[in-house]
């Protein structure tokens, strides 16, 4: 052979190999991405040619499900169209056009019936000539206490709140309630009619618009927590042996170390309860005294910064938060310098940020004697005949204080509880409001706050923890989480332990 056709030869074979190492490459490395690939139309068609699994509340109350329908597309999914909105946070929606979100998303593999765990019911499904079929999903989510929520979110506010509401069962982990609101009809994006869809998902998401209806507020925005991070602050200072009738200052201002700027209490007031100038740290937390918690973490803490954030880690912070399925944004106790910075933060101002589902672990983990139970959302998976595949297990993450230190926590919070307005009803409930600064100038007065509100009810053996975030109060500037928040969160409490229907 000569040289000219030998080089030919040699091109091709390589040209032959090149082929076939990509060909494996794309059909044995990247299928799975190429097949999650939202935009890969063919394996959408392939997935609205079969029944999709339904998606279904505690007590069998279905929120998502397909149906057959006369065109190209044989299934429609459906969300019941007394609680599309309110669900939406937690099934999110299954689109042609847009993909999908929540547990449409990450519970996919089960739904559309290509889990590993459906071959035996794909296998017998061939041979019995039956259509494929997806297999379900069974959540923790208890539909009154979502609807509870919701409804106290929508309600609440003029016009309705900008908010969320997490609520948790302090001995398992289960998320019983995940609202968030302003929501949507994930019904309108599932729509086989495209007009439909697009003028909706239009509306939907406009630049800059501060409902911002499909942000899953519970989980993926992260705000300052304002005075219910006093309940980690407060832990820290019994990690560091601090006794709670310590007597720290009443005084309405006090001056941060090394700086100029004066940190004030609520309304400029000086400390109810004081003695000497003093209050202990009972009725700091009480009354939620800034002052006070300023002087404790800047003057009686022996290690104060080591000890905050070591404290605010062991509660979940700065740490990658446990999908729930769906990821869980990360909470972060923010950079402290100095002890100007530790007296900020210790109130849950300066760079402090945390989600809603953070500060319900907060709370649900003092309701449990201290030990902090991994969430989740979704019970169990099962096949087309319902038969079990999967049943989650409740899990252990750690145990950030000492059942004693709960203990002294949960006395604290009762007492905080009899403090707040409204406060009183079927159950004892122990909780820790919250009013947080977010402005980005130094012009606070005339800015709508934050307002917050953790609890737990009941106070002794709790069945539920909640926390409740409102971005836009009615009362404006003078917002605070036991006017707007605690209400809310109150009549998500007694939708569980209190009788309500």
């Amino acid at each position: 052979m000569n040289k000219p056709i030998q080089r030919v030869s040699v091109a091709v074979i390589l040209m032959i190999v090149a082929l076939l190492a990509n060909a494996t490459y794309v059909q044995v490395f990247k299928a799975d991405a190429l097949r999650a690939d939202p935009r890969n139309n063919r394996v959408l068609l392939d997935e609205y040619a079969r029944q999709r699994g339904s998606i279904t509340a505690d007590g069998g109350s279905v929120v998502a499900v397909s149906v057959p329908t006369d065109s190209r597309l044989k299934f429609l999914r459906t969300y019941p169209p007394n609680g599309a909105e309110a669900f939406a946070p937690v099934t999110g929606y299954y689109s042609f056009q847009y993909g999908s979100t929540g547990l449409e998303l990450y519970e996919n593999s089960i739904l559309n019936g290509n889990d590993d765990r459906l071959f035996g019911q794909r296998f017998m499904d061939m041979f019995s000539g039956r259509d494929p079929r997806g297999g379900n999903v069974v959540s923790t989510i208890v539909p009154r206490l979502q609807r509870a929520a919701y409804d106290g979110l929508r309600n609440g506010c003029q016009g309705g709140c900008r908010g969320a509401v997490v609520a948790l069962q302090p001995n398992t982990g289960k998320i019983l309630a995940m609202a968030s609101t302003p929501s949507y009809d994930p019904n309108k994006l599932a729509s086989h009619d495209q007009n439909v869809r697009e003028r909706n998902w239009a509306a939907w998401n406009q630049p800059g618009d501060t409902d911002n209806p499909m942000l899953n507020r519970a989980i993926n925005q992260l705000y300052p927590p304002g005075s219910t991070f006093k309940v980690v602050t407060t832990a820290a200072a019994l990690r560091d042996n601090i006794s709670p009738d310590i007597r720290l200052t009443a005084a309405p201002s006090i001056v941060l170390p090394g700086t100029e700027t004066s940190l004030t209490n609520y309304g400029g007031q000086t400390c109810p309860g004081s003695s000497g100038g003093t209050v202990s740290l009972v009725q700091a937390f009480k009354y939620s005294c800034n002052t006070a918690f300023v002087d404790l973490t800047t003057s009686k803490m022996k290690d104060p910064i080591t000890v905050f954030r070591e404290t605010a880690q062991r509660f979940g912070l700065d740490e990658k938060q446990p999908d729930t399925p769906l990821p869980v944004s990360r909470s972060t106790v923010g950079e402290i310098p100095d002890r100007a910075a530790l007296g900020q933060a210790s109130i849950g101002q300066r760079d402090v940020r945390v989600t809603p589902m953070q500060m319900a672990m907060i709370a649900s983990t003092v309701a449990n004697g201290g030990v902090r139970m991994q969430p989740y959302l979704v019970d169990k998976l099962q096949a087309a005949d319902l038969r079990t595949l999967q049943t989650t297990q409740p899990t252990t993450i750690n145990e950030p204080i000492s059942s004693d230190q709960a203990a002294t926590l949960t006395s604290m919070m009762i007492e905080s509880e009899r403090s707040t307005q409204g406060a009183g009803g079927p159950v004892s409930i122990a909780s820790k409001t919250g009013t947080a600064e977010h402005s980005a100038t130094s012009d606070v007065e005339s800015e709508t706050p934050y307002s917050w509100y953790i609890a737990f009810g009941p106070s002794s053996n709790a069945q539920i923890a909640v926390a409740v975030i409102v971005e836009n109060g009615d009362p404006g500037p003078a917002s605070t989480g036991g006017t707007v928040a605690a209400p809310i969160g109150r009549a998500v409490i007694n939708a569980l332990v209190g009788g309500a229907s």
